[in-house]
């Protein structure tokens, strides 16, 4: 099967792109935006809306194949690249990369894959946002020609087995929206709430507030969920740990023993309590927060996130040991045969994984990244796109059901 034609078109993301280092130096909030200019190059705002191109491949027989180009909502911060903005890179994707796929037989998708993911233009790379789209979209197209699905073609060409339940997600979710958090206890996400705090103020002082609402969310959990339902307390901190108590390691694994204890009986996952200044310096303080947990006893679990962005960084840290868990954010990984080798490569390495991404991606990339999710067994997944909780969970609980529903069918 070749593809006999492309079509791209410009659309909108599932939330918006966010400069966090403009909002980390000061930035005066009002509402969902910020006052001020931005600080990080190639944004207007400090937040502006998300936009994605839709890439859709038609094939000889004419099945369309559709992939979506979307970048992370804190484009630009930690190693990542710039934010996306389709305009720049309509022109080579007419171009250049019209050219490539123009005839080309889509039967095999890894070394499709992993030749646009390395292709070069004037000496540069694709933006990642343009490798995650493209490879969505050529992943589509050798399901659509080998009539397969895409959970199927990935254990066939990477050789892994498709689980035959859904994964278990992480459910994110508004910080301030109690009555969301408590349709997720009702529905039994096995994660919760990530709940973003991004500034040092959000904690309050010495952190108190984060404390306070570890254990509202337990409560809450013992207050309404079933009397089996033993969810982990999921908070994504976006490195304000660091920025209220520095990098003295003593005192951040003490204030995490606090955490703890607030969300007793419940699990903890810190995600980013600190962003340092590379990843060198980020391995480093994960490692020695990880060892004086364990010399304490302390039972948090971390995620990795910022500068552990692209496949290299995400074996680095699993060869390393240097977290619990890392956060596998999609779009940072340009092609999704990266995210494919990530996960797999976690696996062999023991190295815990979230299958993650961003709300600022959209329901079509969120179900290819479902399938992928099925196919490969990280340990958990995220809800996208947005941040509404019960849409990312619907579409990604639902694309895994569909799919674990044909493949039985297929063996009948």
């Amino acid at each position: 099967m070749r593809i006999r034609d492309v079509v791209y078109a410009v659309g909108r993301s599932g939330y918006v792109n966010k400069d966090l280092v403009a909002v980390k130096q000061g930035a005066k909030q009002n509402g969902m935006v910020y006052e001020g200019k931005p600080a990080t190059p190639g944004y207007r705002r400090i937040v502006q809306p998300g936009a994605i191109i839709s890439v859709m491949l038609v094939l000889e027989n004419g099945a369309v194949a559709i992939g979506e180009c979307a970048d992370v909502i804190f484009s630009g911060l930690a190693g990542r690249d710039p934010l996306f903005d389709p305009a720049e890179h309509l022109p080579v994707l007419e171009s250049t990369v019209r050219e490539w796929l123009i005839g080309r037989t889509v039967d095999q998708f890894r070394a499709n894959a992993n030749e646009l993911d390395q292709m070069q233009v004037n000496g540069d790379r694709l933006h990642t946002a343009l490798r995650y789209g493209l490879t969505q979209a050529l992943l589509s197209a050798t399901a659509l020609g080998r009539n397969l699905t895409i959970a199927e073609v990935i254990r066939d060409e990477y050789d892994c087995a498709i689980r035959t339940e859904p994964t278990d997600l992480l459910a994110s979710c508004h910080r301030g929206d109690t009555q969301q958090l408590d349709r997720m206890i009702l529905k039994r996400a096995a994660i919760l709430p990530h709940a973003s705090f991004t500034t040092a103020a959000d904690l309050g002082p010495g952190g108190q507030v984060l404390v306070d609402y570890a254990r509202t969310i337990s409560t809450r959990i013992r207050e309404i969920g079933e009397a089996d339902y033993r969810p982990r307390i999921h908070l994504d901190v976006y490195g304000t740990l660091g920025d209220l108590f520095g990098d003295d390691v003593d005192t951040l694994v003490t204030f995490l023993g606090r955490v703890a204890e607030a969300a007793q009986p419940f699990e903890v996952l810190i995600e980013t309590p600190v962003i340092a200044t590379s990843r060198a310096a980020q391995m480093d303080i994960f490692t020695r927060m990880r060892a004086g947990l364990k010399a304490r006893d302390i039972k948090v679990g971390l995620i990795a996130d910022e500068w552990c962005n692209t496949l290299e960084d995400i074996r680095e840290f699993a060869d390393a040991h240097a977290s619990d868990f890392v956060q596998i954010k999609t779009p940072d990984l340009g092609g999704v045969n990266n995210t494919i080798e990530a996960v797999l490569y976690c696996k062999r390495h023991g190295m815990g994984c979230c299958l993650g991404g961003t709300a600022n991606e959209t329901d079509l990339s969120a179900r290819i990244c479902a399938q992928i999710g099925l196919a490969t067994s990280p340990d958990f997944m995220m809800t996208k796109p947005g941040l509404g909780a019960d849409e990312g969970y619907m579409i990604l609980t639902n694309e895994m059901l569909r799919t674990i529903a044909l493949i039985e069918s297929h063996r009948a």
